[in-house]
């Protein structure tokens, strides 16, 4: 019998410039595409949070697909956030997406403040999950649409090293290891749902996302001040 992978906390900042000019440079584009498709099913205007936005290409992405979004975006690595910096300008959204440097755990903004929450791949960078998807239901306005999608640990090493082999092919050293480290750091589909019921929230709204399997989206709107939910991705 196998031996199952056991989480491994990686840091909890992507924040030197190699990181940030590693991250930039990988190919996220369809994985991006599809997740701003997702949010847009739920999306139903007004300012928008993103949360853990690295050199926010989500953000870019949605304001190419959406003209009318408006995005606070947060991240804590000060070196992801000069390299978002410049993907903005030359994007040229300099004045429909506003950087902030704060951690997902404590954010600088008051409760129920946002219509609308996102969030791709940064719970697992978490070593407290739960903390930053609390926090993310506290900023979220009653009505308020919530997307989170986030990686999920593989079952064992060989499958982890399979899905690197797979998905970081043309990837540097440098980046396939973020890749592994990412993964091994994931939780599992179990662990997120024990999470989300532990808020209030139905666990059933954890879904394995698409595009591939080894991400996981939790999706629902918050219908009232009693922390009851809704939806699913």
């Amino acid at each position: 019998m196998k031996k199952p992978l056991d989480r491994v906390l990686e840091p909890e900042l992507m924040d030197t410039p190699e990181d940030a000019a590693d991250y930039d440079s990988m190919d996220h584009s369809g994985v991006n595409r599809l997740f701003v498709v997702d949010f847009l099913e739920g999306y139903r205007g007004g300012r928008v949070l993103d949360i853990g936005t690295g050199t926010a290409q989500i953000p870019i992405e949605l304001c190419q697909q959406y003209p009318g979004a408006i995005v606070d975006a947060v991240d804590a690595a000060m070196h992801m956030l000069a390299v978002a910096e410049k993907n903005i300008k030359r994007a040229g959204f300099s004045v429909r997406i506003n950087l902030h440097l704060a951690p997902a755990q404590s954010l600088p903004f008051a409760g129920e403040s946002f219509p609308a929450v996102m969030s791709n791949s940064i719970v697992h960078h978490i070593p407290e999950p739960r903390q930053v998807i609390a926090e993310m239901v506290r900023v979220l306005a009653p009505g308020g649409w919530l997307l989170v999608r986030d990686l999920l640990r593989p079952i064992d090493v060989e499958t982890l090293n399979r899905l690197v082999d797979l998905h970081a092919a043309g990837a540097n050293k440098h980046q396939r290891g973020m890749f592994r480290d990412s993964l091994n750091a994931s939780l599992t589909l179990e662990e997120i749902r024990q999470i989300v019921h532990s808020l209030g929230y139905n666990q059933e709204d954890v879904k394995v996302g698409r595009p591939r399997a080894f991400r996981a989206s939790l999706a629902f709107r918050l219908a009232d001040h009693r922390g009851t939910a809704f939806g699913s991705a």
